[in-house]
């Protein structure tokens, strides 16, 4: 083995053994309902363990239900993240209406949608370049019945009882 080999080994073990920043999907709620469709967002957890911001270059996503892809986009240079922090980001997921009268099959007896998202969050790290963070979230969202559009769900209700609880004191 010679001198170059031997450097060639020494670099891609240490790269290999250097700290990588890390992320985590917290979570996914339905935040708006417009007439283009739903909007889900999705809060991921960002930990860099470096002294020096991180550009992120992109995310990339899926959101699929029943096997199905009912959603996937790209969000082009979102950020950075912060230098030995943690940063929260929140990433938007469109879901046109078309798409959502097809998981009426999905629907079942329980009225929910099961989901799962992924995403690529693409970041680039100083010397090695490019690198994609693959994430998976699954869960699945609660549909409200038609009953529950009529009659509300009783949070209503009981923050009405508590305000006038409030008001006799």
């Amino acid at each position: 083995m010679d001198l170059i080999d031997k450097a060639k080994n020494f670099v891609t073990e240490k790269i290999a053994n250097m700290e990588k920043p890390e992320a985590t999907i917290t979570d996914v709620d339905l935040k708006k309902i417009g007439l283009g469709g739903l909007t889900f967002h999705a809060k991921v957890a960002v930990k860099n363990p470096y002294s020096v911001p991180i550009p992120i270059m992109e995310i990339d996503y899926v959101l699929k239900s029943a096997s199905r892809v009912i959603a996937s986009g790209r969000i082009p240079d979102p950020g950075n993240i912060k230098a030995n922090d943690s940063t929260m980001l929140d990433v938007p997921v469109q879901v046109p209406h078309s798409v959502l009268l097809s998981l009426v099959n999905d629907l079942g007896g329980d009225w929910d949608i099961d989901y799962t998202l992924e995403l690529g969050l693409i970041i680039d790290l100083p010397v090695i370049g490019n690198f994609t963070i693959p994430l998976s979230y699954s869960g699945e969202y609660k549909l409200p019945t038609l009953s529950d559009l009529w009659k509300g769900t009783g949070k209503e209700e009981e923050e009405k009882k508590e305000t006038e609880k409030v008001r006799e004191i």
